[in-house]
């Protein structure tokens, strides 16, 4: 994998700046996460939690309105069968191009924020639970 892994304390700092959990940014400067670590963890706020959640279970508020229901990043035999760069095709292009559910939409605009993409592939790898 050529992601550096999240610990758990970034996604704690996503739980806690997604529900309003203080000043998530502030926190992240404190500790020391990048600034590209930061950028993924709220663009994973803003296009990824309506529909995978906070928790990355698939449970965001807009997933029942999914047919499939979206992706459980924590289910240990997806995180295995998935590259990292079919997760960035998957974002890149969205579900359809990659012959998943078309309700995944693209995200063109992230095209060529190769350190971005890694640092949300990262994010996502980090809802896996540890072995």
């Amino acid at each position: 994998m050529t992601t550096t892994p999240f610990r758990p304390f970034f996604l704690a700092l996503l739980l806690a700046t997604a529900c309003g959990g203080g000043d998530g940014k502030a926190a992240q400067k404190r500790i020391g996460v990048s600034p590209a670590r930061r950028e993924a963890i709220e663009v994973f706020q803003s296009l990824c939690v309506t529909c995978h959640g906070t928790t990355g279970k698939g449970d965001g508020p807009g997933a029942a309105a999914c047919n499939p229901r979206p992706r459980a990043f924590g289910d240990q035999a997806w995180q295995a069968s998935v590259t990292d760069e079919q997760i960035v095709r998957t974002v890149l292009f969205g579900g359809a191009a990659v012959g998943k559910s078309a309700q995944m939409p693209a995200q063109p605009q992230l095209k060529g924020k190769d350190e971005l993409l890694q640092n949300l592939v990262g994010l996502v790898r980090a809802f896996a639970p540890s072995r």
